[in-house]
């Protein structure tokens, strides 16, 4: 135990509290079991460490980090761990790696059902784990999920300003005054291809010369480990999703013609269904659907995009499409907190209430023309007008 916790201090002292994400304040950190779910490589564990350095400083003696893939636990169980750790009075638990650890649910299930005043945050790199972790947890644990940076906390984090959250409504109501007001802070297009490219992944800040190797392993941990091991896909089938990943990535949005596939990779219809279901799981693609109900792991999707640009620039980028760019963008930005649908008129159907049409400065209503509801979102613009919306303002969403 006076290991970790040495450990865990000599971890605590090299994180920089300078910049904190928005997410510092809508964790629901008073809950006495939080899950912190995303995508690998979104910031999870520098913001648990964060939260301990701002608000447990005074009752750091009370507090513990623990990567649960450490060789601590081939000698000693997690309920171990638990146990002596409140017996010495411990009172916040946070556990890293969580999908490191067999049987780590049932025995967090347990410490919430023995120690009703511990509070225990834990988080795993893998979401495919936490969303097996569900039926255990279910009633006990509060699910809060993270996402990469948007456009806006690159924007803080590079010119050190403080632009908040807009809602939808508040950008499609008030487009004009409030990009306005950001052109006179800043000049948005002087860091948009920026984060375009390398933003999206806070590990950028460690080594932007380094960040496609990290994104590379980042993605390879997921096809060549996470789904093997979480969903028990045969590792000698990894080859299989990479090659569908590639065909993906090089044409998004993809539309997907499943006979087709299934002739080029040999694999049957059936399989190509449920690995694209698995890329949307593990958040290397977002697939987009034309019903909002009833959407199983063998429904077809009608676009296939990539989570979010920055893969374009490793997984295709001899072939990455200024339009797909500008689409896998918006669908990453609003796909957060809002529900997209496959449209025939138009790009997006958003909340199925709103329409959107994706294009350059010069685009057109033509095509979304007598939609109730409907804009045009354009790149290359600072400032809208009427019912035309730069694109890169929907970056301010979360």
């Amino acid at each position: 135990m006076i290991e970790l916790y040495n450990r865990f201090l000599r971890k605590l002292s090299q994180v920089s509290i300078d910049f904190t994400r928005t997410a510092m304040n809508e964790v629901p950190w008073r809950t006495q079991l939080l899950g912190i779910k995303g995508a690998r490589g979104v910031g999870k564990t520098t913001l648990m460490l964060q939260y301990i350095k701002l608000n447990l400083s005074d009752r750091i003696s009370q507090t513990l980090y623990v990567s649960l893939d450490s060789f601590w636990f081939a000698t000693h169980s997690l309920s171990e761990l638990i146990e002596d750790f409140y017996k010495q009075g411990g009172k916040y638990l946070f556990l890293d790696e969580v999908h490191k650890y067999p049987n780590w649910s049932q025995e967090l299930k347990n410490a919430y059902d023995d120690y009703p005043d511990l509070k225990i945050v834990f988080t795993g790199s893998s979401a495919l784990e936490i969303l097996n972790a569900r039926a255990d947890l279910s009633r006990r644990a509060v699910i809060y999920e993270m996402q990469g940076f948007s456009f806006r906390e690159f924007l803080n984090m590079e010119t050190k300003l403080d632009f908040s959250i807009l809602s939808l409504e508040e950008i499609l109501e008030n487009h004009i005054q409030i990009a306005q007001d950001v052109c006179l802070k800043i000049k948005p297009f002087q860091y948009f291809q920026q984060y375009l490219e390398f933003g999206y992944y806070p590990f950028y800040i460690e080594d932007k010369e380094l960040y496609d190797t990290k994104l590379t392993e980042v993605v390879n941990m997921i096809l060549e480990i996470e789904l093997p091991l979480l969903r028990g896909i045969d590792s000698g089938y990894v080859y299989k999703l990479k090659e569908l990943l590639a065909i993906i990535s090089a044409s998004v949005p993809f539309t997907p013609n499943i006979s087709k596939l299934s002739e080029r990779l040999g694999i049957n219809r059936i399989t190509i269904l449920t690995y694209l279901h698995y890329f949307q799981e593990v958040r290397l693609t977002n697939n987009l659907f034309k019903d909002a109900h009833g959407i199983s792991k063998l429904q077809k999707p009608q676009k296939i995009y990539l989570e979010n640009t920055n893969l374009m620039q490793i997984l295709s980028p001899n072939t990455v499409n200024v339009g797909n760019v500008r689409e896998t963008f918006f669908a990453n930005q609003l796909g957060f907190r809002h529900h997209l649908l496959y449209t025939d008129q138009g790009d997006f159907l958003v909340n199925e209430k709103y329409t959107f049409e994706i294009g350059g400065k010069g685009k057109s209503s033509h095509q979304i023309q007598g939609i109730q509801n409907s804009y045009v979102v354009a790149d290359e613009i600072e400032v809208g007008f009427n019912y035309k919306i730069p694109l890169w303002l929907f970056g301010f969403l979360y």
